[in-house]
């Protein structure tokens, strides 16, 4: 028997990834560096053959994912639509993905509104769950995300969110400096600019 060849088959088995715990536990014949080694080799085969799917590390484990090139080849032959979000949904499941684990309260106050409706979508979704309870007066509720939340965005775990300086290198031209100057006319001070504007 091939034990890469035994791996690849529980990982196209499986619904959701698979960790060395449960390869170990499904295949005890073998040690665990020997799965490791047999794992990195499979991966590395995967990579190679330039087909139209990966092994993947998502959310603590390993799974079949279709290579990015061909996702819109993909989308035809299913005929859905990729999951979207509203923006409300992505802030709050950002500031959750982020600061976790956090209130409700935490989560409106940075936002300035009412999160109650968001929340209740993003747990019925299965991107955020609840951690337990905040040892402060009323013991609030407290959200983090899951391991859906790591699958959907391909995730290998919290330390692969991109940080703040990876997402401002994406934008191209920085906020300040897409600003407009303040029009200031000589000869008059600034009070007396805002007075005539007033007027």
């Amino acid at each position: 028997m091939s034990l890469q060849a035994a791996i690849e088959s529980i990982i196209f088995a499986s619904d959701s990834p698979v960790s060395i715990e449960r390869l170990a536990q499904a295949l005890p014949e073998y040690e665990r560096e020997e799965i490791r080694k047999a794992m990195k080799e499979l991966i590395s085969f995967h990579e190679k053959r330039g087909g139209g799917f990966l092994i993947v590390e998502v959310a603590g484990g390993w799974q079949f994912r279709t290579d990015p090139d061909y996702h819109e080849y993909v989308l035809r032959i299913l005929k859905s639509r990729p999951i979207k979000f509203s923006n409300s949904s992505l802030e709050t499941l950002a500031m959750i993905a982020y600061r976790q684990p956090v209130t409700r309260s935490e989560v409106e106050y940075l936002r300035g509104v009412d999160c109650g409706a968001v929340l209740k979508t993003l747990l019925e979704r299965s991107l955020i769950r609840i951690m337990g309870k905040k040892d402060i007066p009323g013991r609030p509720i407290i959200y983090g995300t899951t391991g859906e939340f790591l699958k959907l965005f391909g995730l290998k775990d919290l330390k692969s969110l991109p940080t703040l300086r990876e997402l401002q290198a994406l934008d191209d031209e920085p906020l300040m400096a897409r600003q407009e100057e303040l029009p200031l006319s000589t000869g008059r001070n600034v009070a007396q600019d805002i007075q005539m504007d007033l007027a």
